[in-house]
C-alpha cells in the first residue's frame, strides 16, 4: 500500500500522491523503510493525515482515531476489520477491501457475499476482464495455478475447503430465459427457513430431451408462510410443490403441519414429502444426480438468477463433509429434481407420457 500512494524507498511522489503534495513524512519505528504516517495537502487548503497500520499490531492499535476513509489491503481479521469500520462512524466515511479470498468462506467475506448488510457492495475483477492479456496468456496463467486456487485467484470466488460440490464451469449451465414451451412439465420446490431463509425455485422439464431447467426463485428469510405463499401464488395456482420432511412438523399455534399451511394459502402442495421414485431422499444421492445432468448439458438455470448462482458458487465440502450453510436454493431445486416425476404441463395437465397423449390424439 505504500509503494502505491506514495512510492517505494528513496522515490517518494511516485505512487498516487504525487511530490508536490506530500508535506512530511514520519517512518515507523523498527521497520526499516516503512511509514508511520504521511501528511497530505488538501484540495480544500487543509492538511489530511494518512496513517499506515498492519495487522499484527491487533485490533487495539486500530482503536482511537475518527477516520473518513479506511482500507484494508488483503483480507483483515474480523475484529480489526470491525473497528476500522467503527472508526468511520463518525464521519459517515467508508471502509474498503482489495483482496483475494484465498481464506475461504470466512466471517468477513461471508458477510459481504451472502449476508449483503445495507450499504455494502461487492466488486469482482476476473482474469477476463484484464484486457493487456492475450487468450494464450490467460490460458498460461489459468494453468500455472493448482486447482484449488483457480477460482478464488481467477474470479474472485473464496477458496472452497476440499472443494466444490458441484465442479463445473458456471457457463455450462447458465441459459437465456425463454418462454416456457407448454408440453414441459413444471412444479415447485421449497425449503422451509425461518433465521435461514425459506427459498423456492419453479423447474422445468423437457421430457423429450430429458433436460430440466430451473425457470424462477424466491429466498427471504424471518417471514411468515402467508407472506412467502403470496409471493408464490402468481407463479401458477396449479403449479405443484414438493418439499421437505421438516414440512411435517406441527405447528405450536393451530397444530397444522408446515406442509398444510402453506396449501391452505394456495399453494399446491403434494401429498407426501420429495422422494426418489425408490423411496429414497439422500442428499449425496440428489447431488450426484444433479452433477451427473450438469456433466452432460442437462441441467440448466436461467442466467438472470444471480442468487440461484450466488450458492451454486459457493457451496462446498470440509473435510469430505457438504457445509449446510446458504444452501437455500439449492435444497429448493434438489426437491423438485427428486419429484419432477409428479410436475404437470401448463393449466395442470398431470404428467402422462408424451407418447401416450400423441396415440390418444391419433
Amino acid at each position: 500500500m505504500q509503494r502505491l500512494v506514495v512510492g517505494r524507498p528513496g522515490q517518494l511522489g511516485t505512487g498516487s500522491i504525487p511530490l508536490k503534495c506530500i508535506v512530511e513524512t514520519k517512518t515507523a519505528p523498527g521497520v526499516a523503510d516503512a511509514l508511520d504516517h504521511v501528511k497530505v495537502k488538501h484540495v480544500t487548503g487543509g492538511v489530511s493525515l494518512l496513517y499506515f497500520k498492519t495487522y499484527e499490531q491487533g485490533r487495539e492499535k486500530w482503536q482511537g482515531e475518527t477516520l473518513d476513509v479506511v482500507w484494508f489491503d488483503e483480507e483483515p481479521p474480523q475484529d480489526i476489520y470491525m473497528e476500522g469500520l467503527t472508526r468511520t462512524n463518525a464521519t459517515g466515511g467508508i471502509a474498503f477491501m482489495t483482496f483475494t479470498p484465498l481464506l475461504g468462506m470466512s466471517n468477513v467475506v461471508r458477510r459481504f457475499l451472502m449476508e449483503k448488510p445495507a450499504n455494502t457492495a461487492v466488486i469482482t475483477m476476473t482474469i477476463d476482464d484484464v484486457t493487456h492479456f492475450s487468450e494464450d496468456q490467460k490460458a498460461s496463467i489459468i494453468a500455472s495455478y493448482p486447482e484449488h486456487e483457480r477460482e478464488a485467484r481467477l474470479r474472485g470466488i473464496p477458496t472452497l475447503g476440499s472443494g466444490k460440490i458441484f465442479p463445473v464451469l458456471e457457463s455450462s449451465i447458465k441459459c437465456d430465459a425463454f418462454d416456457i414451451p407448454r408440453h414441459f412439465v413444471q412444479l415447485g420446490g421449497i425449503d422451509f427457513g425461518w433465521d435461514h431463509p425459506t427459498a423456492a425455485v419453479c423447474m422445468a422439464w423437457d421430457r423429450d430431451a430429458d433436460v430440466v431447467y430451473v425457470t424462477k426463485t424466491h429466498r427471504m428469510k424471518e417471514t411468515t408462510p402467508v407472506m412467502h405463499a403470496a409471493a408464490l401464488r402468481p407463479w401458477g395456482e396449479w403449479l405443484p410443490w414438493a418439499w421437505p420432511h421438516d414440512g411435517l412438523q406441527h405447528d405450536k399455534g393451530s397444530g397444522n403441519t408446515l406442509m398444510e399451511i402453506y396449501r391452505a394459502q394456495g399453494l399446491k402442495m403434494m401429498d407426501e414429502m420429495a422422494t426418489f421414485e425408490d423411496g429414497g431422499n439422500g442428499v449425496e444421492a440428489g447431488l450426484m444426480m444433479m452433477l451427473d445432468m450438469m456433466h452432460t448439458g442437462r441441467f440448466k438455470v436461467f442466467s438472470h438468477l444471480e442468487d440461484w448462482f450466488e450458492e451454486f458458487r459457493l457451496y462446498h465440502r470440509k473435510e469430505g463433509k457438504i457445509v449446510k450453510e446458504y444452501d437455500d436454493l439449492i435444497c429448493a431445486t434438489r426437491y423438485a429434481y427428486m419429484m419432477r416425476r409428479y410436475g404437470t404441463t401448463v393449466g395442470g395437465v398431470k404428467n402422462v407420457p408424451l407418447q401416450y397423449k400423441l396415440r390418444r390424439v391419433a
